[in-house]
């Protein structure tokens, strides 16, 4: 294990996905120019964030996977020798529809998939409406540059996801995600929301010893209704911040990581070793309301 670069591209997305797409490769082709070698996308990178409305229309959106961006951003992976983590809305057959990420090595082959596990359904994010919820598991792959993990949005949010796939050996956890204040909200309650939605993640890198990487969208969606916060971030696998990006621009930003910090810290705060495994069956129960 060594040092390994990582490239996060937070990006607002137009109506024109071929617009989106072609930014997102500008973006990557920055940050490898700046010495990336894996790069993330925010989650559903190549349109709006159609969720925000049930309409059958937004089905025409979904694609392949391995599909037609897929096949364009491996030449660009290969291109650059750089890992790409590209999240996509997968057509899987005729009415059967998921959120996914794929994964696409250096050498620009298709390492796999990732379909997201858990599905929300809020006002303004009813992505029920659209996606099946993911049947391949938690899931590692193992590049060129290390063995990531890699999560959607609303894993985010539990820490069983988290777990499971560092306990399958991840080396860095990325979470592509779309997440952001409804403009109805103040500001109290803004920031509430945003630092929850760190704090979360943060404490998966404490708990798991190993960097956390979640790249958000942002701009102003719905006509104006969601403003997505962006607020990018890397975490070290002791919750520290080594990037912070703003809740307003596009920026494209590379972070050093260290892989050799994880058995540091794993050794210095071993709760992978004092974990009672015996004692957790219970965590398979919807809710525990008997004795």
């Amino acid at each position: 294990m060594a040092n390994v670069k990582v490239g996060l591209v937070q990006m607002s997305c137009v109506k024109d996905t071929k617009a989106n797409l072609h930014k997102a490769i500008d973006g990557i082709r920055k940050a490898a120019h700046d010495g990336a070698k894996i790069v993330c996308l925010q989650e559903l990178f190549t349109s709006l964030y159609f969720c925000d409305v049930e309409d059958y229309d937004n089905f025409e959106l979904a694609e392949t996977i391995p599909g037609p961006s897929t096949d364009v951003l491996s030449k660009v992976a290969k291109e650059l020798n750089v890992v790409i983590i590209a999240s996509l809305f997968e057509k899987r057959a005729a009415g059967l529809y998921h959120n996914t990420t794929a994964i696409l090595d250096a050498d620009g082959s298709y390492l796999g998939k990732y379909r997201k596990m858990h599905i929300p359904d809020d006002p303004a994010f009813y992505e029920k409406f659209y996606f099946t919820p993911g049947d391949l598991g938690y899931k590692v792959f193992q590049t060129k540059y290390a063995k990531i993990g890699v999560l959607i949005c609303w894993d985010q949010w539990y820490p069983e996801a988290s777990r499971i796939t560092a306990l399958m050996g991840a080396e860095i956890m990325f979470y592509p995600t779309a997440i952001g204040w409804a403009t109805s909200q103040d500001e109290e309650t803004n920031q509430d929301q945003y630092n929850a939605w760190q704090t979360i993640q943060r404490s998966h890198a404490v708990a798991n010893g190993v960097p956390v990487v979640s790249v958000n969208r942002v701009g102003f969606e719905q006509e104006g209704a969601m403003k997505f916060w962006g607020g990018s971030f890397v975490a070290n696998g002791q919750g520290k911040l080594l990037y912070l990006a703003s809740h307003d621009h596009e920026e494209t930003k590379v972070v050093d990581i260290d892989l050799n910090q994880a058995n540091e810290f794993r050794i210095h705060w071993p709760f992978l070793r004092d974990r009672r495994i015996d004692s957790y069956l219970p965590i398979t129960k919807r809710y525990i309301d008997e004795a």
